[in-house]
């Protein structure tokens, strides 16, 4: 009939294993069309060609997930609430002199500080009082230092001029009306 083996069939589809020779067509083709799956889903993933695959990472604290967008109500960073509140509110000049006024030591020296203190901030104009004519003379003198110095920790324009003034002296008048006239120590007359 066949032989020790039995019938021997030929044909394209008789021998699954490839006996009687490969088709040229079949494995060549299969390949192909697997590489045009893998090349469809890296390009839908949107990989190119001779880049790097992305490791996926687990998800720590740090970690972006998809709900940290800008607008709508998903949950924003503190810092840039507060920043963006400044800016709507237009309070950003007032936190940056504040914060002038709360650092002045560290702005302008501890030897500095222990004898001059920031009193008010009106219209871009510092006012800092001295706590002796000398010490006012000598701020006077570097007020464009210290204007550099206020420039740099509160932002350009913030502070844009520097009032320096002397001790107060105490006020002599009394009473609710007074007159023009000599001074407290007046021994004439």
């Amino acid at each position: 009939m066949g032989g020790a083996d039995g019938p021997r069939i030929s044909g394209p589809s008789a021998d699954p294993a490839g006996q009687d020779g490969p088709d040229p067509a079949g494995p060549d083709l299969a390949a192909a069309a697997a590489l045009a799956r893998a090349r469809a889903a890296a390009r839908d993933a949107g990989l190119r060609p001779g880049s790097r695959p992305v490791r996926r990472r687990r998800r720590g604290p740090d970690a972006t997930y998809s709900g940290q967008r800008a607008g709508g109500r998903d949950p924003q960073l503190l810092g840039e609430q507060l920043e963006s509140l400044l800016v709507d509110r237009g309070w950003r000049v007032d936190v940056s002199v504040g914060s002038v006024m709360g650092r002045w030591p560290a702005i302008v020296g501890p030897e500095v500080a222990a004898h001059a203190a920031p009193v008010s901030f009106e219209d871009g104009v510092l006012v800092v009082r001295a706590d002796s004519t000398a010490w006012a003379t000598q701020l006077r003198y570097m007020s464009s230092t210290l204007l550099g110095s206020l420039e740099k920790e509160a932002g350009p324009g913030v502070v844009v001029a520097l009032r320096i003034v002397g001790p107060s002296a105490p006020s002599w008048s009394r009473g609710p009306r007074r007159a023009s006239g000599p001074g407290p120590r007046d021994t004439y007359g």
